[in-house]
């Protein structure tokens, strides 16, 4: 919509509300609202004020003003407010030069769109992420100088096969064999339809939905590819739509990557492809049918995972899925159909316009405007350094011998490493200025301070059970 649309759509919806929505360094929405007599066709320019020191990661309080400048592209009605409220997603910008925010994660989003047209090599990158979530009845946790603990619970969970439930059905898929049977041991298929049903009313485009792996409410809604931009926020909306449909029914929707222990963390496979003038570029007589530009594309991402890993997997908790021997694809290596390799090419289908790749060790705690930026830069320094990615494997990856295993690189072990990595390999990111290195250092310092700090300093629980007794 054009600006002058958007304030038809509102008079046509009887709008009184506008809500602005953006999102933060880490990577959550962030809101705030003003009286629909307040939007006006040159707000889409000027745009609103408000605080960004307060915004984890940002401006620094002596220079807090900022402007959040609504993209009318983005309108919608907000499905879950009680007065008819218009949604908008914002940029941010400097209130006195008017240029957007660097550190803005949208904004670096589009600059790597920006950057792709400029190379000559593409003009849309699409991506489509397989965002994994959990749904529980029940959580609770703290943290004090003399306790921590965590306790979620799921009416689905295997734990409460033997609870008193008056009576106990029995229906509670097992760990890992959620994937996926009917109801009545899926208990969620009504729930994650209501899900689908908003997400297109609010012109989110759904292919699938069923349950995952995990016991315990464990779930995928799989949405149709977009252009990068596009699906970042669609996935931010995808987000807002699960967590508030799970709250109208009590129960709570979570995005952290393994919040069980025992079994499969949330995953957010990323299928990825370059298009030009209206054609795909990735289909070739190449290995898996793809073209040389595609195979370039999965070597710089190969090149660059271990850095990568700190945008893609940012939380200390992505480390806890993503462990060697387990579930999660650690091991650096491209193949075919072959869900245990980093990346996987699909085979559902041979058709031109289908061919992908599938990164396959992101997981949805990421703020997906960086890294859907940051997967799309590294598959350019491949392309424009003709990066081979090796011979792939098509063997299953956890089978192999040990001495052929220690061949394979693997992802980093903690996101203390992965930052590490990224400190070290980030000129890729700099190109075009899409990444500033303002915004990397602070997101690397940011990390360390807040989060690896943070963790390292506390004692956990399991540590009472090994090590009281010395």
């Amino acid at each position: 919509m054009t600006p002058k649309e958007v304030l038809e759509f509102a008079k046509k919806n009887n709008v009184v509300m506008v809500d602005m929505k953006f999102i933060d360094f880490p990577g959550i929405w962030q809101n705030f609202s003003v009286p629909i007599s307040e939007l006006e066709k040159e707000s889409f320019e000027e745009g609103f004020g408000f605080d960004g020191s307060s915004i984890r990661g940002w401006q620094a309080i002596n220079a807090s003003d900022m402007l959040v400048i609504p993209d009318p592209k983005t309108a919608i009605l907000d499905p879950f407010r009680e007065y008819p409220t218009l949604s908008l997603v914002c940029n941010i910008a400097d209130p006195i030069t008017k240029e957007f925010y660097s550190r803005d994660p949208r904004y670096i989003s589009q600059k790597a769109i920006n950057y792709l047209s400029s190379t000559g090599i593409a003009d849309t990158a699409f991506f489509g992420p397989e965002a994994e979530f959990f749904i529980f009845d029940d959580v609770r946790y703290n943290q004090t100088s003399n306790s921590g603990y965590y306790h979620v619970d799921s009416v689905e969970g295997i734990w409460n096969s033997g609870r008193a439930e008056n009576p106990n059905l029995g229906y509670k898929p097992r760990h890992k064999e959620g994937y996926f049977p009917v109801s009545p041991t899926d208990t969620m298929e009504d729930l994650r339809t209501e899900m689908v049903m908003v997400m297109q009313k609010c012109g989110i485009r759904v292919e699938a939905q069923h349950h995952e792996v995990a016991t315990a409410g464990q779930g995928e809604i799989d949405m149709r590819f977009s252009p990068l931009v596009e699906m970042a926020d669609n996935l931010m909306l995808f987000k807002y739509i699960i967590k508030n449909i799970a709250k109208k029914y009590n129960k709570s929707a979570t995005f952290m990557p393994k919040p069980l222990f025992g079994d499969n963390g949330s995953g957010m496979h990323t299928h990825q492809s370059l298009w030009k003038n209206g054609k795909p570029l990735f289909a070739g007589s190449e290995y898996a049918g793809l073209s040389e530009m595609a195979l370039h594309y999965i070597g710089g991402i190969l090149k660059h995972s271990p850095a990568l890993a700190a945008i893609t997997n940012p939380t200390t908790n992505s480390y806890k899925r993503l462990v060697p021997g387990f579930e999660a694809p650690v091991n650096l290596a491209y193949s075919a159909r072959n869900r245990s390799a980093a990346i996987r090419i699909p085979m559902y289908t041979q058709s031109p316009k289908a061919k992908r790749c599938e990164v396959r060790y992101p997981d949805p705690s990421c703020n997906p405007y960086l890294a859907f930026a940051a997967l799309l830069m590294a598959g350019l320094d491949g392309i424009e350094n003709k990066i081979n990615p090796g011979e792939p494997l098509d063997k299953d990856l956890y089978d192999l011998e040990p001495e052929e295993l220690a061949s394979v690189p693997q992802m980093p072990g903690s996101l203390d490493e992965a930052l590490d990595n990224l400190e070290a390999d980030h000129d890729f990111l700099l190109k075009g200025d899409v990444f500033t290195e303002d915004a990397l250092m602070t997101w690397i310092n940011y990390k360390r301070d807040n989060e690896v700090d943070a963790l390292r300093l506390r004692p956990h629980p399991y540590e009472f059970f090994m090590y009281y007794d010395i």
